[in-house]
């Protein structure tokens, strides 16, 4: 697995994104409103999935018991993408950034909110999110499903599919194509790069384009 995510993290969304569109797969991408707290912050890794419900009169016990529990499920070396359903609450912060990279997490992306930013940046755990808030999910958020199917925007991300993540966007890779479009992206990356020298070395592009038919 390790190996893998390597090759994955050497790549680059945008030639994933011509690969799959070559191979006739379609919303892969994530929003573009989904951005890493840091700048130029890259995270790769294996897909494991949440998805959550929120409320307004939660028990405040129950919802820090689920919270917990959420942290505990999670596996030493995926990237956690979570679903909460909700755009009123931070579903990442301090303390359980502290538990999550302890534990192994390569990184975690919400179509959510996080807090403790300061925090995150300084102990450097690689979150993506689409807002910023101070409030919490005490007595207000539960979680429902690990590991299961969930949706985001108009992409369907499972648990064991792969992401890449860089400064473009997000691109989910599905884990049963996985290997193919890393393999071919690879090979594209390696003519693109015979291209580029052949143009500082004086080549028209359009002949170059021509002769490789990529550009």
């Amino acid at each position: 697995m390790t190996d893998f995510c390597d090759r994955l993290e050497a790549v680059y969304t945008g030639a994933l994104h011509d690969v799959m569109r070559a191979m006739g797969l379609t919303n892969f991408v994530l929003p573009p409103e989904i951005l890493p707290l840091a700048n130029g912050d890259k995270l790769a890794g294996p897909i494991y999935t949440v998805e959550g419900k929120s409320g307004t009169d939660l028990d405040a016990h129950e919802t820090l018991l689920e919270w917990t529990g959420l942290l505990s499920k999670a596996p030493s070396g995926h990237v956690i993408i979570c679903q909460p359903n909700t755009h009123e609450v931070a579903l990442m912060g301090e303390l359980s950034a502290e538990t999550l990279k302890f534990k192994g997490i390569r990184g975690y992306i919400v179509d959510g909110g996080s807090r403790d930013v300061e925090f995150l940046l300084n102990m450097e755990f690689s979150t993506w999110c689409s807002f910023k808030t101070p409030k919490d999910i005490v007595g207000r958020w539960l979680p429902v499903s690990f590991n299961e199917t969930i949706r985001i925007g108009d992409v369907d991300v499972s648990g064991g599919d792969w992401v890449l993540a860089d400064l473009d966007g997000i691109v989910i890779l599905p884990k049963d194509k996985a290997e193919e479009i890393v393999a071919e992206t690879e090979r594209v990356i390696g003519t693109e790069n015979k291209i580029r020298s052949a143009i500082f070395e004086g080549m028209d592009p359009q002949d170059a384009y021509l002769k490789w038919g990529k550009f």
